[in-house]
């Protein structure tokens, strides 16, 4: 079984997917109704699929909710790092080494926690 994708509630859908085909190498595939709906595809044909909220505010998920991206190396982790940071986006915590991963986790607009790890092979 795989995961096909993940439908995520956001007051505004443009800038999220902007979000992530910016910083996160996503393709946008497909946008309907006035900044209603966007579909996105990432590698290994995994579809982030963005959908407007009815409210204006940010999503309420829950305390732990976030999306993980693993990427090749710890060089990775600290590259999109310093790109994040070169890009203005704020709140975004330091590197750091938990659980086993070099990680760091970055609010995408609209809320959404995520996190970008690498883990060492054990």
């Amino acid at each position: 079984m795989q995961l096909n994708h993940l439908d995520l509630p956001v007051p505004d859908v443009a800038a999220t997917a902007a979000f992530f085909t910016t910083h996160f190498g996503f393709r946008l595939c497909e946008t309907r109704g006035n900044n209603g709906f966007a579909l996105l595809l990432g590698t290994g044909g995994f579809a982030l699929v963005l959908t407007r909220r009815r409210g204006a505010e940010a999503q309420d998920f829950p305390d732990t909710f976030h999306i993980g991206f693993l990427v090749e190396s710890e060089a990775a982790v600290h590259a999109l790092h310093a790109r994040l940071q070169a890009a203005g986006v704020p709140d975004l915590p330091p590197v750091s080494f938990q659980r086993g991963a070099t990680l760091f986790y970055v609010h995408a607009p609209g809320g959404v926690l995520v996190e970008v790890s690498h883990r060492s092979s054990v």
